[in-house]
């Protein structure tokens, strides 16, 4: 069996929007294996990046409850004192925005530094500078030395991000995990840092949790895959089952919606609606049912669960049991998937 790194038990991450907390996360439960790396997907505004701060105890004004355990540590209920010394040894995490994570005032070489110093003070400046310029061009980055005294705005948004990525994996972190790491990206600089996430997880044998839109990547690099709508977790699989067999009418849409070179078809799948506010936010049902309107009613739990329809394959609500894509006649149509 894999060994578990992460367990996440009922997290409800919630936001204070004028006299009430809603919640963006919503008791959310998930594991996270050793050397493995886990896919969240889903469209934006639905908890991703919220989850993701949640782990490293980033949120400053939120209200965290349930449960984060790293290592049978509880991230969730633990002292920023002691919580700021796994951030950045054990717990790395590449940004989204790699020019905004960088401090504009100090060159790269100090800002690497920094966090190796951090973490072991027994480092001279001559093995920092070392280790930084190993990390440099580990990452995949030309001229290192140069590099090393530059500043952020001076480089390119790909090296920026390689610079982020080396600061992540500095100390070595046992779980690391990409926000949505290659949005602001050319796709040969994506396809590039995509590569370098794949090898360094094969390198530091980390658990690692990538947040992304692109189905594309997901069906390359995961082992796992967690579908998100609306804060829950509303399908979980192995990569293969999620691809060749998705159940969850928000999984079916997300695939459907991408496009198919084998398949003859004029239109692509358009999702209705849109992910609704957290003060708008359905807190009772399947919250995926306005947008599938022409699904009866009742094909829908009143408290949608997780079912075990498969072994390690789960699905909220038995909504998917009824589920279909109309044609404009309003008819069934057949929907497709990524191969």
């Amino acid at each position: 069996m894999s060994e578990k790194l992460l367990e996440i038990k009922n997290l409800k991450t919630s936001f204070r929007i004028k006299d009430d907390y809603h919640a963006a996360v919503d008791n959310l439960t998930l594991t996270v294996n050793k050397n493995e790396l886990l896919a969240i997907v889903g469209e934006s505004g639905c908890g991703k990046s919220a989850l993701a701060f949640s782990v490293m105890g980033l949120h400053t004004r939120a209200k965290i409850e349930g449960n984060i355990l790293f290592k049978n540590q509880d991230l969730a209920n633990m002292p920023v004192s002691k919580l700021n010394k796994l951030r950045g040894k054990e717990l790395g995490m590449i940004f989204q925005d790699p020019l905004t994570a960088l401090n504009p005032l100090m060159i790269i070489g100090d800002q690497i530094r920094e966090i190796l110093y951090l973490h072991n003070k027994n480092f001279s400046k001559s093995q920092q500078k070392a280790k930084v310029i190993d990390l440099l061009t580990k990452v995949g980055i030309p001229r290192p030395e140069r590099v090393y005294q530059q500043f952020p705005h001076e480089l390119s948004g790909g090296m920026r991000q390689r610079v982020v990525i080396a600061m992540a994996i500095a100390n070595g972190p046992e779980l690391l995990i990409a926000d949505e790491p290659t949005t602001a990206l050319d796709v040969t600089i994506q396809s590039q840092i995509l590569d370098l996430i794949k090898e360094l997880k094969e390198d530091i044998e980390a658990g690692i949790i990538l947040i992304t839109h692109d189905l594309g990547v997901v069906a390359e690099m995961a082992d796992r895959v967690a579908v998100m709508y609306a804060g829950q977790i509303v399908e979980i699989a192995d990569v293969h089952t999620l691809f060749s067999n998705p159940l969850h009418p928000y999984t079916r849409s997300l695939l459907n919606s991408v496009p198919n070179a084998v398949q003859d078809k004029s239109k692509l799948h358009v999702i209705q609606g849109i992910v609704p506010s957290l003060q708008n936010l359905p807190r009772e049902g399947c919250r995926f049912s306005s947008r599938i309107p022409w699904i009866d009613q009742s094909a829908h739990e009143e408290n949608p669960e997780l079912h075990e329809v498969s072994p390690g394959h789960f699905v909220r609500c038995t909504c998917h049991q009824h589920f279909y894509f109309p044609d404009e006649d309003g008819k069934e149509e057949q929907n497709h998937v990524i191969s």
